[in-house]
């Protein structure tokens, strides 16, 4: 029956889309909504409290509007900074006051002018404009010698009153002063006129200095210490019937007690944040993970882990105690890794970091916290073949997100020394939780998704497993082949990057097929013992090809996983059975007459490098076998001609192996198989040992 590309494609889009967006919803629900609302209030500053608020345990915490207020305090006590009194400018006020002094003398000296005018020539002076009229009227009036003892005394007053600063905005305060500084021996005319002149001659020298004044404010809110609040378990934190303060309110927030109200553009933007996410996630999985989209199970195991995670998320992080630095994100990360490819570890731990920030109240401590420790134990997974990478894979990301946390301490200017030290110990229990979590999960997961975990491969390889006992029972010659062909792809899939642990037990099993009929293969067979000798080609070809659906029916009965019987159906892919067809072909005398496809094995060809391997190895090794090269030329050459062969009849074209790989793949087969079938010195033949003397008579 033949499948409809068509339809297959549009049936994987409408998986993936449903997939995608109950990703999107679940994800925007857990970013906008609390799991466990109990307990916690939705108030806001000015709202009426609707019952006694109290403290469910004991809390300490930097209160930031107490601080904020104690700096604002500090700050308006500072009193504005002025600069230094400027000896420069009391020098241009004393040489302004000569000059003024010196024209009212020689206004003096006019014995024509009358009253209104040197009344008018005086206002003239920018600094006597306002001198009163009564004292504009007595400046003339003065003797000689009074006026010598006034520009004396002014000359005096003002340099006197400048020296001690005058301030512009205490310039008033000053001129009142400058009366004091007056001589007393002075005629009450003379001090009148001299307090009127001196007063209006002195300027301000000492400005306002907003730099210094800023600077020793800053210096002042710096100095304030963190003010700390307390509360004890149990106490009241809002009375009912109490507005709610923004005091009571940081309160509630440090205690996990407040609930926002929701705020739809919030949602919104959450929803959007979601399906950015998960749209980076699906190009960067069509780009270097394509499986993981293509195959229903992965991508629902894709779907299960990050809502799981999320919702651990949304449990964890909103309280605000240490618990949010026990949520295991290299968990995550390890079982990502392990069940469907280091890319995906990358992108889900990337992506719950970033939500872990977004729930966090936006914290990038927070989000570089899980998303470092995802990565870096991501990154420290590679192949689980034992359960201690796990756990070693906890330990350097323990590491990781401790040095997260000790950078963002060094930004903060007073760390609370309890809870770093609290999160450092969290950030250490994690790493064990995640291992366990982890090693945990591959557990449930292996059977659960037909995955090939680390430990469901240990358990296949064992070789007590009872199809491989079986195996060596009936078909001893095929069981040792199953081992050399393990051996051979184990090395070349170490060597190009794969899994070796699955490599080793898909070749273990690809031949279990020839159980039922072992005496038809050629290792099982005693020399000059061939069946098929008494078969014609088609029933012998049938016998031959039979065996793959012979071992997908073991596999079944024995409950073998998917991954496993795919290196059974796929380790031949469509090749022909050569030899039966050859010798239908003679017998025939035309090609023509001879159905090829009667000849040819079902397949599937390999799909994935996994099986090509199994399917290189298995050929490899029975061509030297047969042919038994003498010299490494020889063997190299034998190994050249079976890639050839294979690649030439287009076994491949379905699988993402490139040829870079299939040199290394070629390379490493033929270092193995040097090993394997390295000439021996023939034994020499054993002596017959001398008969024994006669017994002697004496």
């Amino acid at each position: 029956m033949k499948t409809n590309p068509i339809g297959q494609k549009w049936w994987l889009w409408g998986r993936l889309t449903v997939l995608a967006l109950s990703l999107i919803l679940v994800s925007t629900f857990l970013l906008s909504f609390p799991l466990l609302s109990s307990g916690r209030v939705v108030l806001e500053v000015g709202d009426v409290a609707p019952r006694d608020i109290r403290s469910p345990r004991r809390i300490t915490y930097e209160s930031a509007i107490r601080t904020a207020e104690q700096q604002q305090q500090a700050e308006a006590a500072v009193p504005p900074v002025y600069t230094a009194p400027d000896p420069n400018l009391t020098r241009q006020q004393l040489e302004r006051a000569r000059q003024v002094l010196d024209y009212l003398s020689a206004v003096r000296a006019d014995p024509y002018a009358t009253p209104a005018q040197r009344r008018a020539w005086i206002a003239a002076v920018p600094e006597l404009k306002d001198l009163p009229p009564a004292v504009a009227d007595l400046l003339p009036a003065l003797s000689d010698e009074a006026w010598n003892r006034v520009q004396l005394e002014v000359l005096k007053v003002v340099p006197e009153m400048m020296r001690q600063g005058v301030r512009e905005d205490r310039l008033e305060l000053a001129r009142q002063q400058a009366a004091t500084l007056v001589s007393l021996e002075l005629s009450s005319d003379e001090a009148a006129v001299t307090t009127a002149l001196a007063q209006r001659l002195i300027a301000p020298n000492s400005f306002y200095d907003e730099e210094a004044t800023q600077r020793a404010r800053q210096a002042a809110r710096e100095a304030v210490p963190p003010v700390v609040r307390t509360f004890e378990a149990n106490e009241v934190i809002v009375r009912e019937g109490q507005r709610v303060s923004a005091l009571d309110l940081e309160a509630l927030q440090e205690l996990g007690l407040q609930q926002p109200r929701t705020r739809w553009a919030e949602v919104a933007a959450n929803g959007l944040l979601s399906a950015l996410g998960i749209l980076l996630m699906g190009v960067i999985l069509a780009r270097f993970q394509p499986d993981v989209l293509r195959e229903g199970r992965k991508s629902l195991l894709l779907a299960l882990l990050l809502a799981l995670f999320l919702a651990l998320v949304r449990l964890m992080v909103p309280d605000r105690s240490v618990l949010r630095y026990l949520f295991p994100a290299p968990a995550l990360g390890m079982l990502a890794t392990t069940t469907l490819g280091a890319p995906v570890g990358l992108i889900a731990s990337l992506l719950v970091g970033t939500a872990m920030g977004l729930m966090g109240e936006q914290s990038l401590e927070l989000a570089a916290y899980a998303t470092v420790g995802g990565i870096v134990a991501t990154l420290a997974v590679r192949h689980t073949d034992r359960p201690t990478v796990l756990f070693r894979a906890g330990f350097i990301s323990a590491l990781a997100t401790m040095g997260v946390l000790v950078a963002f301490a060094l930004f903060t200017a007073h760390p609370d020394p309890l809870s770093f030290s609290l999160a450092l110990i969290g950030a250490v229990t994690n790493g064990v939780i995640s291992a366990s979590l982890a090693l945990a999960g591959l557990f449930l997961l292996g059977p659960l998704f037909d995955l090939p975990t680390t430990f469901r491969l240990l358990e296949l390889s064992r070789p007590d497993h009872p199809l491989l006992q079986r195996l060596l029972r009936e078909a001893p010659g095929t069981y040792h082949h199953s081992l050399m062909v393990a051996s051979m792809a184990e090395q070349a899939a170490e060597r190009i990057g794969l899994n070796p642990l699955l490599v080793r037990v898909g070749a273990y099993y690809h031949d279990i097929g020839k159980i039922a009929r072992p005496y038809f293969f050629a290792e099982n067979q005693m020399e000059g013992t061939n069946p098929h000798d008494q078969l014609d080609p088609h029933t012998s070809a049938q016998v031959i090809i039979g065996h793959v659906q012979d071992g997908l029916e073991l596999a079944r009965r024995y409950r073998l996983p998917s991954w496993v019987r795919a290196f059974i159906a796929e380790h031949h892919g469509t090749s022909r059975a050569g030899f039966q067809y050859e010798r239908a072909v003679e017998q025939a005398g035309d090609p023509a007459w001879v159905n090829e496809a009667s000849f040819r094995h079902r397949g599937p060809r390999p799909r994935s490098r996994e099986t090509a391997l199994v399917m290189l190895a298995d050929r490899c090794e029975a061509a030297v076998r047969a042919r038994r090269p003498t010299t490494p030329e020889a063997l190299a050459q034998v190994v050249g001609e079976i890639f050839g062969e294979v690649l030439g009849t287009e076994q491949l074209d379905e699988c993402p192996i490139t040829l870079r790989e299939l040199s290394e793949v070629q390379q490493s087969f033929v270092y193995t198989l040097k090993g394997l079938f390295h000439p021996r010195l023939p034994y020499p033949t054993a002596r017959p040992s001398p008969a024994p003397p006669p017994p002697s008579d004496s």
